[in-house]
């Protein structure tokens, strides 16, 4: 038990533990890479590491902190008891004066994006007000244990405006506390908050490590190896996403994308264009940003194997014969454009525009030209 579990970014882990062995802990951490990288358990891992009764630099996992705090492992539930707590019919002023805030030590706080409602939740949970000032009150207690620590995950969801109240907390930092903010990208926050934290940014994990890790677990070991390795290389170094990845609806939603591409590319059937831009902005499960995600994916193969057809390097070695069909209707110019086209629709996803517009301009400005 201990920072030996964690798989992966051993640097990181490091450089945290050596914090902790000479007492010497930042008032704010900013943790980020891809989904499923291992954020938010490393920090989970470090609350428990700051507040174990037993250890300096590390966690034991069975004194009284470590299984209270422990029981983040799995945040679902605690989500789901707190929206039944604030009630089904809650308002943006019952948000704000009862904020999510997921507490099983009372030294560690774990701040998650607020669905507001659990029946019907909405389109794009975010950090909400009510939940930043929660964090600057509580922050200046003195903590019962060693040091309290607040887990900002999807700290790039909170508006920028209220942001800069989360500003003071770190413009004039308490000294038992620290604050970990979790995101996707370091430029997805705002410069003065970046500037104020200690940055480690995650790398992803080789894919034989992800393979064995996969091995390891319940959710991998039925499955065969090669089905083991596809998954561990479509996670792309994610070993959290490699256990929730799904092979069967995967391939249908990256043949869906691909196939939308292709009507892109040929012209033809705009009908069925928008439809199936419909289909991927509205109906599917999958999140949008991991649908946009999946675009960089196969146009990144795309431009992989218009440079060497007999590349081993595909992020979606599955769909090789479809790429290389693709690959050939198409040239650089178009991948530039398609690039610059996503990174339009993904800088637009954070001003709420409207998911099936920004698809459709996408997808009509990469007829062949």
């Amino acid at each position: 038990m201990g920072f030996d579990e964690f798989l992966g970014n051993q640097r990181i882990v490091s450089a945290l533990r050596g914090m902790l062995r000479r007492g010497r802990v930042p008032s704010a951490l900013l943790f980020t890479g891809p989904r499923g990288i291992g954020k938010y358990t490393l920090a989970r891992m470090f609350a428990q590491a700051a507040n174990c009764e037993r250890l300096q630099d590390d966690f034991c996992g069975e004194c009284g902190a470590c299984v209270k705090i422990a029981r983040l492992r799995a945040p679902e539930p605690l989500v789901e008891a707190g929206l039944t707590e604030r009630g089904e019919s809650a308002d943006s002023a019952a948000v704000e004066r009862t904020p999510l805030i997921l507490e099983t030590h009372p030294d560690v706080w774990l701040i998650v994006p607020d669905p507001v409602r659990l029946r019907n939740p909405v389109a794009r949970p975010m950090i909400r007000v009510g939940q930043l000032r929660a964090v600057q009150r509580a922050a200046y207690f003195k903590p019962q244990g060693r040091r309290r620590v607040f887990i900002l995950d999807g700290a790039d969801t909170m508006r920028w405006n209220d942001a800069d109240l989360f500003l003071k907390i770190l413009e004039e930092p308490p000294e038992s506390a620290t604050l970990i903010l979790l995101a996707a990208a370091p430029d997805s926050m705002l410069p003065t908050i970046r500037s104020r934290c200690l940055q480690f940014h995650f790398a992803p994990v080789p894919v034989d490590q992800v393979e064995t890790f996969l091995q390891a677990h319940a959710e991998g070991r039925s499955a065969k190896p090669a089905e083991r390795k596809l998954v561990a290389q479509l996670a792309a170094g994610s070993p959290g996403a490699a256990l929730s990845l799904d092979l069967a609806e995967s391939a249908r939603l990256r043949r869906s994308v691909l196939g939308l591409l292709y009507l892109a590319v040929t012209g033809e059937k705009y009908g069925d264009v928008f439809a199936a831009t419909a289909q991927l902005a509205k109906q599917e499960n999958e999140s949008f940003e991991n649908i946009l995600a999946l675009f960089y994916s196969l146009i990144t193969d795309l431009l992989e194997f218009s440079v060497d057809s007999k590349s081993s390097l595909l992020r979606n070695p599955d769909l090789r014969g479809e790429i290389e069909g693709l690959s050939k209707k198409i040239n650089w110019e178009w991948v530039l454009r398609a690039t610059q086209g996503l990174d339009t629709l993904d800088s637009g996803m954070r001003r709420n525009i409207g998911r099936q517009l920004g698809l459709d301009a996408l997808v009509t400005s990469l007829g062949a030209r």
